[in-house]
C-alpha cells in the first residue's frame, strides 16, 4: 500500500491533528474493526467530513502497515511535507515575515527525543528543524507518533553538511546559539530576540567541535536540583520557549 507519494501516520492524537491542521493531506484511513468507543467514533465523524476514504480492518491487517508499533487501532495514510535541503532552507527563510526560529539537532539518535522534539518545534512556532544526515534519526513512524502530528507541520531539513549549513544561515543574519552546561551565561540572561537558531547536541555527547566553533555564543540552562543535565527534548523546549518568550515582552516591560 505504500509508495512514494504518502506514508503513515498513526495513534488517534497524530491522525487527529493532521485531519484539523491539513485536512486535505489525509489520503486514506484505516481503523481496527473492534474499536467502537467516543475517541474512534470521533476520528472517523473527522475524516468522514473531511472525504477521506475509511476501512475498518482487523488488527492485524495495521500491523501489516506499520509493524508491531501502539497505533491505537488507527492508520492514515498521508501525503508527506516536501523533505528540504540546504537550499530549500535558505529560500524559505526569505519568505518568514518575523524573525526566524530555527531549532538544530546535531546528532539527536534516538527517535523518541527527535518527536519529542518536533513537538516542542511545532509548539513554539519554529519556522523548521534542521538535522544531518549521517547523524540523526530518521524522521519515521516512531517519530511521527511521539511528536503526535508536529511531523506533518514543521519543515524538516536533513542536511549533509551541518556546519556548512550553520555557515550559510549566518551569512543571511540568522544568530547561532548553542546550549552547553559549562556556558559562562545563562539561557535567562542571554539576548534572543532576534533571527536565532537554537542548537543542541547528542545525548551524552553534546554538540560536535565543528559544531559549536560556529556558534555565535553559548548558553547553560541554570539547574537547581541534583541532575547534571536535561533530556534533549526538554531542553529544546525550555530553550524555544525562552525564546518565544523574550519575542512576546515588549520592549522596557517585564515578562
Amino acid at each position: 500500500m505504500a509508495d512514494s507519494k504518502r506514508n503513515f501516520v498513526y495513534g488517534l492524537h497524530a491522525i487527529n491533528a493532521v485531519l484539523e491542521r491539513a485536512p486535505e493531506r489525509v489520503l486514506e484511513l484505516w481503523v481496527a474493526q473492534p474499536r467502537d468507543d467516543e475517541r474512534s467514533r470521533g476520528l472517523r465523524e473527522r475524516a468522514q467530513a473531511a472525504g477521506v476514504r475509511i476501512q475498518s480492518v482487523g488488527g492485524e491487517a495495521l500491523d501489516k502497515l506499520v509493524g508491531d508499533v501502539t497505533h491505537q487501532g488507527a492508520v492514515a495514510a498521508v501525503r508527506p511535507l516536501k523533505p528540504w535541503d540546504e537550499h530549500d532552507l535558505i529560500e524559505a527563510l526569505g519568505q518568514i515575515a518575523e524573525p526566524a526560529l530555527l531549532l538544530i539537532l546535531d546528532g539527536v539518535t534516538d527517535p523518541h527525543n527527535l518527536g519529542a522534539c518536533l513537538r516542542s518545534a511545532d509548539a513554539a512556532g519554529a519556522h523548521a528543524l534542521i538535522i544531518p544526515k549521517d547523524r540523526s534519526a530518521a524522521v519515521d513512524g516512531v517519530v511521527r507518533k511521539v511528536a503526535a502530528g508536529a511531523a506533518e507541520f514543521v519543515p524538516v531539513a536533513s542536511v549533509t553538511n551541518l556546519a556548512r549549513a550553520i555557515d550559510l544561515l549566518k551569512e543571511r543574519g540568522i544568530w547561532v546559539v548553542g546550549t552547553d552546561a559549562e556556558a559562562p551565561q545563562t539561557l535567562y540572561g542571554s539576548d534572543l530576540n532576534r533571527p536565532l537558531a537554537l542548537v543542541l547536541g547528542a545525548e551524552g555527547g553534546g554538540m560536535r567541535r565543528l559544531t559549536r566553533e560556529r556558534c555565535d555564543f553559548l548558553v547553560r540552562i541554570p539547574m537547581a536540583g541534583q541532575v547534571e543535565s536535561l533530556n534533549v527534548s526538554v531542553a529544546a523546549g525550555v530553550a524555544l520557549f525562552e525564546a518565544r518568550r523574550q519575542r512576546a515582552v515588549q520592549p522596557g516591560s517585564r515578562g
